[in-house]
């Protein structure tokens, strides 16, 4: 499967999930607390891409919310029909993120909650570091990924059919670092969405700053 029909697939899936995919997520605390581990890092108004934004919430309502700026992009045109109801604080975009043209140093911060997944290996790296490109100096980034060794697997999520790659935590990890950033903290947590179909399923977050700004987050 190419790149192209990679995101047409995932279009497709989360077009069917529309809006419950929020409510099986909606009781993630390690969502929420990665939220606050980035609002405790931006400093007022500040610029924030989400990408897979899905619904708006809670990543873009919450930040827009506090009164930063947000970008959400999303390859699901229901999906951003839905965020741009629910969160009107906040601007949405339908496009695959892999070919949406990015200036260096624009965000203030970064969202990449479980929107690899989808995304060959490759793509995953790529995109990594034309993220942190997309970075300014000291910025931070929020990364969450489901922490499997599994490469173009099929499967069945939340009744839709789906092809997953991802990389096991370690690895992951790695290639966080490979892309340009330090990882100041991490949870892993079993989450069970609150859907008939959903099964338990590990949660990794990663929290990264732009390397060389390490010794800043420590002090405060």
């Amino acid at each position: 499967m190419d790149e192209q029909q990679r995101g047409s697939a995932a279009a497709a899936v989360f077009d069917a999930l529309g809006a419950e995919y929020e409510k099986a997520f909606a009781g993630s605390a390690a969502h929420r607390s990665s939220l606050q581990w980035l609002l405790g890092r931006l400093a007022p108004g500040g610029r924030v891409l989400d990408v897979g934004s899905g619904t708006g919430r809670p990543t873009a309502e919450t930040l827009a919310g506090a009164g930063h700026e947000v970008l959400g992009v999303d390859v699901s045109p229901v999906m951003v029909d839905i965020a741009t109801r629910q969160v009107p604080g906040a601007s949405f975009q339908c496009a695959d993120i892999r070919e949406l043209p990015l200036d260096d140093a624009l965000f203030d911060a970064v969202c990449v909650y479980f929107s690899l997944l989808q995304m060959s290996r490759d793509e995953q790296e790529r995109l990594l570091r034309r993220l942190v490109r997309a970075l300014r100096p000291g910025g931070s980034l929020a990364v969450a990924t489901v922490p499997l060794d599994v490469e173009d697997a099929e499967g069945v999520f939340m009744g839709q059919r789906v092809r997953v790659t991802s990389f096991a935590a370690e690895d992951f990890t790695a290639k966080v670092t490979g892309a340009g950033l330090s990882v100041v903290s991490e949870e892993s947590v079993l989450f069970t969405p609150a859907h008939p179909d959903a099964v338990p399923e590990p949660h990794l977050f990663l929290h990264c700053v732009r390397e060389g700004d390490v010794a800043v987050v420590a002090a405060r």
